[in-house]
This record gives structure tokens, sequence and C-alpha cells, in this order.
């Protein structure tokens, strides 16, 4: 996979997440996204899990402020405004 991550795929990613993955939501290229890593200036920490580096994507979301509480609330506000519109429409 190549370029950066939308909104969409920012808020559907797992609890954690590998380097590159961290680094394509900065719109960083992976050799950029290793060499900050490895100086300590990536702009979320990194934890290492045996060999592999892993971000915690609520860090992520942070450092991009990406609120994903927010958006589920504003999905459940829609959901039940549809519903109260499709119950409207059936008493009418």
């Amino acid at each position: 996979m190549s370029g950066a991550l939308t909104r969409a795929e920012l808020l559907a990613l797992p609890a954690t997440i590998d380097l590159e993955t961290a680094g394509r939501a900065f719109g960083l290229k992976r050799s950029t996204t290793y060499a900050l890593a490895k100086r300590g200036e990536l702009p979320v920490r990194t934890l290492r899990l045996g060999r592999a580096l892993r971000v915690v994507t609520a860090e992520l979301h942070e450092a991009l402020g990406v609120r994903p509480q927010e958006e589920a609330g504003l999905r459940a506000d829609v959901d039940a405004s549809a519903g109260a519109l499709e119950l409207s429409s059936v008493q009418a």
C-alpha cells in the first residue's frame, strides 16, 4: 500500500499498528518513518514487541487530531435522527 491514510481508514485501525502504517498516516515514506523512530523523533511512542515496532493507535489519533469518540457519537446521533425520521413518516 502507498499514500496517506484517509480519515475512514484511520478510524478503522486496530488497537496497535505497524510502524509503516503509522508512517503512512503521517504521509511519510518508510525510510523516513524508520529513521525518525530510531532517533526518537516520531510524534508517537513506538513499542518494541519482539523484533516488531508497533504504535498505539489511540496515540496516533491524538497526534493527528482525530477524535474517534466524537465520530462515534456523531454517527449515533445521525442514526437516531434517521430512525426518528423513519418513525415519523410511518405514522403520517
